[in-house]
């Protein structure tokens, strides 16, 4: 089994789509080709960074062509830099 692990100042991510099939209203299934690519992943590993804001697990958005893609033992990862995160997922309660 191997292992990433970034090293200066770089987040490494989970970007593996979700096997969902989506539909238009009408029904039509919206292949995955057809689809706009989120920028949003699971952070998986960060490299040593003081005071990071995110987390391993967090679900974060960031920039819109950023970092580098690769693909190992089926899963598709995205290395970026710390400050091309844009954004932290979170939950909340609906009021």
């Amino acid at each position: 089994m191997k292992e990433l692990h970034p090293v200066n100042q770089n987040i490494l991510l989970d970007i593996t789509p979700e096997q969902t099939e989506q539909r238009t209203s009408s029904g039509l299934i919206i292949p995955d080709t057809a689809k706009e690519k989120e920028n949003v992943g699971t952070v998986i590993a960060l490299s040593r960074i003081d005071e990071p804001e995110i987390k391993v697990g967090d679900r974060v958005v960031y920039k819109q062509y950023s970092g580098t893609e690769l693909e190992m033992e089926h899963k598709k990862y995205l290395i970026i830099q710390y400050s091309d995160i844009l954004a932290k997922v979170v939950e909340t309660e609906e009021i």
